[in-house]
């Protein structure tokens, strides 16, 4: 399975902050944003990975996360000239894709639980139909909604609803199979001219193929497109990571559970980032004094 971060967009509604950078490359406590979707796909087990950017901030997230092989994996770059819609993504992609199943993760989403590993190498080991992940909002007018019958089957997904059917909104992560490439070529544009993800959805819906999993108590699903979700999002990083004493989205330490760089790569990583936290926490790892994965 194939990768894509969508990262593009205008980021207006964080101005001034992103009058000179992506609103993904902004930190999110200790981290770039980026660090936390990137994150995301390596834990589903995904190594091809394409970034979606626009042409002035590409060449940025190319030098902070060159061609990933420092992390396990492969990092390719692709322009999009204009924010067309999320399902977008998949036409850019094409060539990446190649004929494979692919994941989408938006760039300025960050997902977090536990279990959470289990669910994505679940969802990412579809054959057939696509695994969007539904989570409970109080606002859900702001996304696209899923509608569910009395067997909490889906029966129908809306985008943006002036009355929506339920309070679940579909997050910004999304398995497809290797049909997705074709599906999105038949999407159109909708009313505020955009190829919308949840055309796409509604495709897969049709086809009775659409699994959707809602993230329940234990699960944290933050947006940071706003001022406020950004603010709050590193609260909850910098909470989390107090509470436990344990950093989180850490993209060495993932490959190297994943077995994707040796203990020498960690090293020179932990050397690297010096006297950080970050550094320290991948001596630590290194040193076998942190248990990543905890036998279950």
């Amino acid at each position: 399975m194939k990768g894509i971060i969508l990262a593009g967009g205008s980021g207006t509604r964080l101005y001034p902050l992103t009058t000179v950078t992506s609103k993904q490359l902004l930190p999110v406590y200790d981290k770039p944003m980026i660090y936390y979707p990137l994150s995301v796909l390596m834990m589903a087990g995904i190594r091809d990975v394409l970034v979606i950017s626009t042409p002035k901030d590409l060449p940025n997230f190319e030098r902070l996360l060159g061609d990933g092989s420092q992390y396990g994996i492969s990092l390719s770059y692709k322009v999009q000239p204009s924010p067309d819609g999320l399902a977008q993504a998949f036409l850019l992609g094409e060539e990446f894709i190649s004929g494979d199943s692919c994941a989408l993760v938006l760039g300025d989403n960050i997902f977090y639980g536990n279990g959470l590993s289990k669910q994505l190498e679940r969802a990412s080991h579809i054959e057939r139909g696509a695994t969007v992940f539904g989570y409970y909002v109080d606002d859900p007018e702001r996304y696209g909604v899923v509608e569910f019958d009395d067997n909490k089957k889906v029966v129908s997904i809306e985008e943006k609803p002036a009355h929506p059917a339920s309070n679940y909104a579909v997050t910004g992560l999304y398995f497809y199979d290797n049909r997705v490439v074709d599906f999105a070529k038949q999407v159109r544009p909708s009313a505020r001219g955009e190829l919308e993800i949840t055309d796409l959805n509604k495709m897969y819906l049709a086809d009775g193929s659409l699994n959707v999993v809602t993230l329940g108590r234990g699960y944290a699903w933050l947006d940071t497109g706003t001022m406020d979700s950004l603010y709050e999002a590193g609260e909850f990083v910098r909470t989390v990571e107090r509470a436990q004493g344990l950093p989180i989205s850490v993209l060495e330490e993932i490959a190297f559970e994943n077995g994707w760089i040796t203990r020498e790569k960690l090293l020179e990583a932990a050397h690297a980032y010096g006297k950080s936290n970050y550094g320290k926490h991948l001596q630590q790892v290194a040193e076998n004094r942190v248990i990543s994965k905890p036998n279950d």
